[in-house]
């Protein structure tokens, strides 16, 4: 809340700050609100309250489970990255929902990037995110959270 407040202080009228964090365990809905009211305690325009949805500084989203559910939601991006990463990853039913994924997506992302022969000594994070994001195709990305992302994104920069 302290780094929001020293934005509030000096941001410009065509700057935005973009919040974006993991969900993991908690309450979608309780999460949101607890950042929108922090942002809303510093006297910062969230997209939330903005009237006419164009006018904000604030960008709060969730990833629902955990960030990496998103390369689940654009399976190509993964084989273009990883190319022994079979194709049909997508069509297990363990990865058709990826918001819906359960047993950690990092884990999941794990053991099929390991399966394919990549990341033996445990998945980097930031390059596999690095290596995978690259390739992905936002408008075709199937996770929900993620399409409620890039539609924020859109809006920041129309």
């Amino acid at each position: 809340m302290e780094r929001l407040k020293g934005y509030q202080c000096w941001i410009p009228d065509d700057y935005r700050i973009i919040i974006l964090v993991d969900r993991d365990n908690e309450d979608c809905q309780m999460l949101k609100e607890k950042l929108e009211n922090i942002a809303q305690q510093t006297g910062l325009i969230t997209k939330t309250i903005s009237e006419d949805k164009k006018t904000f500084q604030v960008l709060n989203r969730i990833a629902i489970e955990e960030l990496e559910a998103w390369f689940f939601g654009d399976i190509q991006a993964i084989v273009s990255a990883y190319p022994k990463v079979s194709t049909n990853v997508g069509q297990q039913a363990k990865y058709r929902k990826p918001d819906e994924i359960t047993g950690g997506n990092w884990e999941n992302l794990e053991k099929i990037l390991q399966k394919a022969g990549y990341h033996r000594g445990g998945l980097e994070k930031v390059k596999a995110a690095r290596e995978i994001s690259q390739f992905m195709t936002p408008a075709h990305n199937c996770s929900p959270s993620f399409q409620i992302f890039y539609q924020g994104l859109l809006a920041m920069i129309s």
